[in-house]
């Protein structure tokens, strides 16, 4: 007998894993293929509870199903550019290269003590130019096919840093970094053309039946398909027109203002050589100095001022002001919005404060009639129609479609989409470089293929002011034109690092792959991903981009599929005090000094039975207690007597019942009932006498996904041979799940009082329940006391009153 230690034990068998290379996986047409996934984690330096949780799940359902005979892919890599890799270089004078390879480092030396079941050989780092090489080369193919263009767009701009600010950046309307003021200002971006494929994007999420539905929502929420009209109202003198979507043609008679974008680009261009021109500039200027995620939320006071335009409405020629206004913002629809005060709130708001008619035109068909002077709110509501002939008395919802019709070459419907193109230009360095050239003689001249990857520069000066170093390394920026004799200048925006992960898990099934992406054959056999694990909080942009790359790739003929993940698993937070794990509420719990402490077993069985994956996880320093006291019963339990001898009787009942319903608790990824169940029947074997091995095996089978270490050591003091991981899951027999039935006699102070027909096993509890309910036995209770109970197992009970 010698006591469980973890430490031993799971460095142990951490050794010979690496030694076997037991997680390595090779295409294999005679099994079948099960690509188990979590999501490419970034490189912050340690490992934390959150991480340790999402791996763990992903870890028991990799283990489950080799062990049910599939050909298991377990990768895993790192999402290495980025901000934050910048952000901590400055703070630290560091390179962000070296600072993320010292990450990379640590975290896997973190991962692999944690016993988790990756193939090593597959890992990717998304900073390596053999990686980002070929997403270069696939912006070149985008490019070729239109869906790469490069335009003016609006950002938050820092003028002392001179870069773009993500909207986490800007604090209280100043730059996280330097306090300075934040402005709103027009440059060129490169985008993808993701609204290209919005229709598609939205009814495919109609076949993803493996997605918790409420991200399925959020992502129709955030492509935002609107059926209406796009309406165009002629600009007073002139021959030009302003196009408006709108989704309330029903309410065009009582337009009357039209507000657009104060950065669309029509405003100055309508105020120059206005008496309100001043005034205008100064609004513009204003509304640029306003908070990005501030306008977004839209709880701030509706300002505007009058451009000196005026435009017609197509339906009564109405002479409309036009208003630059605070509310209207320039990536929805087309920047401008026909003003209806009497029936929408924005424009209720926008028109009270700058005394602007108010028209009601849709009456409720139940209440009073809606007067203009007397309302207080808009109504939004659909009704009947009213001064808005030839349309009166009609219900405003049948008369849409004839108000567009009857509108001729001045309107027409129209399906819009909320989602934006993706702007994936980042005037960061710390990011995979754009292939693009500017010649003075050529234009702009895509880099030719054979020069790819370019490379990023690491001997760069890099002190987060003025600009991207990149624009000042004079190695980088300028290479021969590849079609003229004159020099060229290389773009210096790096991209999104959302790029990278929009595919990394094509290249998982052939990482070393030096002919392209992937190979096609080998992604063909492993994708799609079977299930994929990762927080909430990546619900829309991630798994959007990455369902847009892979259309982009199917469309270009590289892969055959359409979508990238058939199942998906969202798992809940780590709460401790009341609040997400971070370092910022100084609420961390380290890890590594729980596995010091405990073993990797304890620390992954806590995170898995604490709570169901998808909910979150409140920390509990007693609840890791109680998952070591259990694995030490487990130890104590299986390095003790056992006998060679067949399971039988209760025993088989139980064996066969635990089977069953951990089996299906793992299918269903319910880990903290699956443990439930084992520590039910642990506490059944720890009161059997001469515990079958068969039942000792199986109990270890059963354990080994979820803590793999102590199951692996004691499959083996057991005397089996190999890996427990590569012994087949057990099953089970409904057979052996329906109880004998056995009579169980019943006295009263040595009295027969009735006979039960009870099943075999039945515990005292529930003999003693069943007594007491029989008629017979309760009338000789009458005025009685029981003071106690003698059990025969299955075969008498006899109750003493008095």
């Amino acid at each position: 007998m010698h006591p469980y230690d973890p430490q031993a034990i799971e460095l142990k068998w951490q050794k010979v894993w690496d030694e076997k290379k037991t997680f390595a996986v090779r295409e294999d047409l005679a099994r079948k293929k099960y690509y188990c996934l979590e999501m490419l984690p970034y490189p912050s330096g340690r490992i934390h509870m959150g991480h340790v949780r999402n791996y763990s799940i992903g870890d028991v359902i990799a283990r489950y199903k080799r062990m049910l005979g599939f050909n298991v892919l377990h990768p895993m890599g790192w999402d290495a550019f980025g901000m934050p890799a910048e952000n901590a270089a400055i703070e630290r004078k560091l390179h962000p290269a070296k600072w993320t390879r010292e990450n990379i480092a640590t975290m896997k030396g973190q991962l692999r003590r944690m016993g988790f079941p990756y193939d090593w050989d597959r890992e990717v780092s998304t900073c390596d130019p053999d990686y980002y090489r070929w997403e270069q080369l696939l912006f070149l193919k985008m490019y070729e096919k239109g869906l790469v263009y490069r335009k003016s767009s609006l950002v938050n701009w820092c003028d002392k840093c001179q870069t773009v600010l993500a909207n986490e950046q800007v604090e209280g309307g100043s730059c996280w970094r330097c306090e300075t003021t934040v402005l709103q200002k027009q440059i060129e971006q490169w985008f993808f053309r993701i609204t290209q494929y919005a229709k598609e994007l939205l009814k495919e999420t109609e076949r993803l039946k493996g997605w918790p539905e409420k991200v399925l929502l959020m992502q129709r929420e955030w492509i935002g398909e609107s059926h209406g009209a796009k309406i165009r109202f002629a600009l007073e003198g002139s021959d030009r027109h302003l196009e408006v979507f709108t989704t309330r043609p029903d309410t065009l008679y009582g337009v009357t203002f039209i507000s657009i974008a104060a950065e669309h680009p029509l405003v100055l261009d309508f105020a120059r050589g206005t008496t309100q021109g001043q005034e205008v500039k100064k609004f513009v200027e204003k509304v640029s100095r306003m908070e990005r995620t501030k306008r977004l939320a839209g709880d701030y006071e509706k300002e505007g001022v009058f451009t000196g335009a005026t435009a017609l409405n197509p339906v009564n020629g109405r002479r409309l002001p036009i208003y630059a206004a605070n509310f209207v913002l320039m990536e929805y629809g087309t920047g401008i919005v026909m003003g209806v005060p009497a029936h929408d709130s924005r424009d209720f708001e926008f028109a009270k404060k700058y005394r602007l008619p108010i028209e009601v035109v849709i009456q409720p068909s139940s209440l009073e009639p809606l007067d203009p002077l007397t309302m207080e709110r808009a109504y939004e509501e659909p009704g009947v129609m009213v001064h808005s002939a030839p349309f009166d008395g009609i219900p405003s919802e049948n008369a849409k479609e004839s108000i567009v019709k009857s509108l001729g070459r001045s309107g027409e419907f129209s399906t819009t989409y909320k989602l934006r193109d993706w702007g994936i230009s980042r005037q960061r360095y710390w990011g995979a470089p754009i292939p693009i050239l500017y010649c003075p003689n050529c234009g702009m001249i895509p880099v030719p293929e054979k020069d790819l990857p370019v490379v990023l520069p690491t001997d760069v000066p890099f002190t987060g002011e003025g600009g991207s170093p990149l624009a000042r390394n004079e190695a980088f920026l300028k290479v021969p034109c590849p079609r003229c004799p004159g020099t060229a200048r290389r773009e210096t925006d790096t991209m999104d690092t959302f790029v990278e992960s929009c595919w990394y898990f094509l290249r998982y099934c052939s990482p070393h792959f030096e002919k392209g992406m992937f190979d096609k054959n080998q992604v063909h056999y492993w994708m799609p991903v079977d299930q994929y694990i990762g927080g909430i909080e990546h619900a829309v942009l991630h798994l959007l981009y990455a369902r847009f790359f892979t259309k982009v790739l199917r469309d270009l003929g590289w892969i055959n599929m359409s979508e990238p993940f058939t199942n998906l698993l969202t798992q809940g937070m780590v709460i401790k005090d009341g609040a997400k794990m971070s370092k910022s509420k100084g609420n961390i719990v380290d890890p590594d000094l729980l596995i010091e402490k405990y073993g990797a077993d304890t620390v992954r069985l806590f995170s898995l039975f604490a709570a169901p994956p998808e909910k979150d996880l409140d920390w509990s320093d007693s609840g890791v207690e109680g998952a070591f006291r259990f694995l030490k019963r487990v130890w104590s339990l299986a390095i003790g007597p056992c006998e060679d001898k067949a399971v039988e009787g209760e025993g088989r009942f139980w064996l066969h019942k635990t089977v069953k319903r951990v089996t299906e608790d793992l299918e269903s990824f319910h880990f903290n009932t699956a443990i439930a169940a084992l520590m039910e029947y642990l506490n059944f074997l720890q009161k059997t006498k001469n515990v079958p091995r068969e039942s000792l095996k199986t109990f270890v089978l059963l354990l080994s996904p979820l803590a793999p270490h102590i199951s692996q050591e004691l499959w083996s003091l057991l005397g089996s041979e190999g890996l427990v991981l590569e012994a087949s899951w057990p099953s089970f027999e409904e057979a052996a799940l329906k109880k004998e039935k056995t009579l169980l006699v019943v006295q009263v102070n040595g009295v027969l009082r009735g006979r039960f027909e009870v099943p075999a096993g039945v515990s005292e509890k529930e003999a003693r329940d069943l007594a007491l309910a029989d008629l017979r036995v309760a009338q000789s209770l009458k005025k009685k006391r029981i003071v106690k109970t003698v059990y025969v197992p299955g075969r008498l009970i006899n109750l003493v009153v008095q």
